[in-house]
């Protein structure tokens, strides 16, 4: 498929997310639509939304090349992320919604004070601010490989252009328009991830039977990890892990709490998140067969596969699978992209407008423009957290990125938890340091177990960080002021 085939499918692709974006919010473009999309939103357009949000175009290269070194028990993880749903629309929902939340952030100055309500909002800011600007910039790559190093576009002008896309289809009204062109991404791209693998099947020429049969004898079907401690495949590691995960990550995840925040009611939001919880595990299994049928097509052609199993799928949608799979690829990683950067958008501005800014203490007219010029600051944010990757130029630090990125959900998770689970009032000017010493501490005994014992700490992690700050609370808070009131 040539450069400019891809180009114009680009085209058209952003054409119809604008015009969404134009019929949504040409009646609406105030503060109230652009944070909470008015409260109208279906239940049901949220939920398909959200599935689109949670997958980046890195999880959509990525997962399928996980199957190789880890086979399927991934799907440990993803039955923890059902239940960590189930929590989430059961004890988080509520709350949100009895407090009237515009930042879900806002219930820690109501529990604690405006210094842990601060450090908070601020944790959320630099995981989601690094994390989707890296989101993006793999993606950006992949599509300045395809197809504009060939032109001699220079990455900056292609970074640039996208971000500034993304800002031209939500910068009226935000999440309202959000949750209706993260629909359209969504169908999108499930419907290139089941067209990929019908156009793969073909290829093995093989039925569903033969298919499971040499899933099984190629030893690529293992899912449950029951006997061995150390492997960071462990089932119990895998599946609590997963609980909390998404528990910080999507509950405690400004980004996605927003959507849900603009069902009409808290019944509709539950349902909304019920549903988003179920099709989630059926999404991934998905994705890790289509990594199995790679791995087949490789063996049977004879075809060496890269080094690095983030190049697997690109590499066979653009060599070897026809101009098609070429086609449904670039569609996927960009509507699995956009869908998530765009909502992060929408959420960094809103939580650094109302958060840091406290623009709910201006006038209607002084906070949108506060929030306008958010949005536009976020956009560059964006531009230059890519290009720093760009200059960087190594997916080494891109792996530590995220891991640095799990440790700052860990003080969100025990602020939450605590003030959720306990009555305690704490000394407001403390959290902060609690906040930063929890990470550290973590840092420190990763090293600690790695060095002493060879046991690297992966995801259980987060528990522990959640536990830290959870105690670290716990020592600064006042147990007079409970006995006083």
């Amino acid at each position: 498929m040539s450069g400019i085939s891809i180009l114009l499918i680009i085209v058209v692709y952003f054409s119809a997310l604008w015009l969404i974006s134009y019929i949504v919010g040409r009646k609406s473009t105030d503060n109230d639509a652009f944070f909470l999309g008015n409260r109208k939103s279906p239940w049901w357009v949220v939920a398909i939304g959200m599935l689109g949000s949670s997958i980046s175009g890195v999880s959509f290269v990525s997962v399928p090349g996980w199957v190789g070194s880890t086979q399927f028990t991934y799907m440990q993880m993803v039955f923890g992320f059902f239940f960590g749903y189930l929590i989430i629309a059961n004890v988080l929902l509520p709350l949100y919604y009895r407090l009237n939340l515009t930042s879900i952030y806002t219930y820690l100055e109501q529990r604690f004070g405006t210094y842990t309500y601060k450090t908070g909002a601020s944790f959320f800011l630099l995981s989601r601010t690094v994390g989707s600007g890296v989101r993006l910039y793999m993606v950006i790559l992949i599509l300045q490989y395809i197809i504009f190093d060939s032109w001699h576009v220079p990455f900056v002008v292609t970074a640039t252009v996208a971000v500034f896309l993304i800002w031209l289809y939500t910068h009226q009204s935000g999440i309202k328009t959000i949750v209706w062109t993260d629909t359209l991404q969504t169908v999108c791209l499930i419907s290139a991830l089941i067209l990929l693998v019908f156009q793969v099947s073909k290829q093995l020429d093989m039925n569903l039977s033969e298919f499971s049969t040499r899933l099984i004898n190629g030893g690529h079907a293992r899912m449950f990890v029951f006997d061995d401690w150390h492997s960071k495949q462990n089932f119990f590691k895998q599946f609590f892990s997963g609980i909390f995960i998404a528990i910080v990550m999507t509950g405690l995840d400004q980004d996605m709490m927003q959507k849900n925040l603009t069902c009409k009611s808290l019944r509709d939001a539950k349902k909304n998140m019920y549903w988003y919880g179920f099709s989630f595990v059926p999404l991934n299994l998905l994705f890790l067969t289509l990594g199995a049928m790679l791995l087949m097509l490789a063996a049977k052609n004879n075809i060496t596969l890269p080094a690095s199993s983030d190049d697997i799928l690109p590499l066979f949608a653009t060599q070897y699978l026809g101009p098609v799979v070429t086609f449904l690829f670039v569609i996927g990683i960009i509507a699995a992209t956009f869908a998530s950067s765009d909502s992060a958008l929408a959420s960094l501005t809103t939580s650094f407008a109302v958060d840091i800014l406290g623009v709910q203490r201006n006038t209607p007219r002084v906070a949108e423009r506060k929030r306008r010029f958010t949005h536009i600051g976020v956009s560059v944010l964006f531009v230059l957290i890519i290009l720093v990757f760009k200059a960087v130029n190594n997916k080494s630090i891109i792996d530590a990125i995220y891991t640095i990125a799990s440790y700052t959900y860990g003080p969100l998770l025990g602020m939450f938890a605590f003030g959720l689970f306990t009555k305690r009032p704490v000394r407001d000017k403390l959290v902060p340091y609690v906040a930063v010493a929890s990470p550290l501490l973590c840092f420190g005994l990763n090293l600690l177990t790695s060095t002493l014992f060879k046991y690297p700490l992966g995801y259980e992690l987060l528990m522990i960080n959640g536990l830290i700050t959870f105690a670290g609370m716990w020592m600064v808070s006042d147990k007079q002021l409970i006995i006083d009131n």
